[in-house]
């Protein structure tokens, strides 16, 4: 219940939900009753930090797992800064754990934001888009972590939209589309093209020459079974 896109809001999901508390508590009991796994919830900070913590308590009661808190508002941008301190109220309302969420960009701010909020643990959304090494003490360097993760793309042969997306949040971010780099991304097609955007051109043909040998042992397989 934290996205604040204007197609959820409009759609009825995401932050919409969080003007209508009996729903929430309809879905979230009926979850509840009929999975045998843990479910768990996540909202934004309401228009005061009585009324977050009153929703948080709500939703306590229907016995979920956890709850997350995305430290911003609905009307609140991502260049706004999240309210780390309104999420220590909720924490120290409950008895679940509570999940902090918002303005996590290095691997540092892990402990910054559970010092400040007293957090069960933390969730992390643009910084782990940005450099998903972010996971690490010692990080890795950006260029490095663009070049795994085509390599990976082109492995597990991704939806080129997708990687695109990934790959021009990175150059954005530390960046520019505008440079020949973001410039090459944009017109790709396909993984062929991201591959020869950053250099690995030689391990997208292994893996494709990999992936035609597999799909025609499986055809001639599949023809021998015929025959028999």
């Amino acid at each position: 219940m934290g996205c604040p896109k204007a197609f959820s809001i409009s759609g009825g999901m995401g932050a919409a939900l969080l003007k209508k508390p009996d729903l929430i508590h309809d879905i979230l009991t009926t979850l509840k009753r009929n999975l045998c796994i843990p479910v768990t919830c996540k909202i934004r900070l309401l228009n005061s930090t009585h009324d977050t913590v009153e929703l948080a308590r709500r939703i306590e009661k229907t016995m979920v797992s956890a709850i997350a808190v995305h430290g911003r508002r609905v009307a609140d941008r991502p260049r706004d800064p999240a309210n780390w301190s309104e999420i220590a109220s909720v924490v120290d309302a409950l008895s679940i754990p509570v999940i902090a969420n918002g303005d996590v960009f290095e691997y540092e701010d892990f402990d910054r934001i559970r010092a400040v909020t007293g957090a069960s643990s933390v969730m992390v959304a643009r910084g782990a888009l940005w450099n998903a090494s972010i996971f690490h003490p010692a990080g890795s360097p950006v260029e490095d972590v663009k070049r795994e993760y085509v390599r990976k793309s082109i492995l597990w042969d991704h939806d080129i939209k997708s990687t695109k997306y990934t790959l021009k949040e990175m150059i954005m971010h530390y960046t520019s589309l505008e440079l020949p780099e973001g410039k090459a991304v944009t017109k790709s097609e396909n993984l062929a093209d991201i591959a020869r955007v950053y250099g690995e051109e030689k391990y997208y043909e292994s893996i494709n020459t990999k992936r035609l040998g597999v799909a025609v042992g499986s055809i001639h397989a599949l023809n021998g079974k015929m025959a028999i």
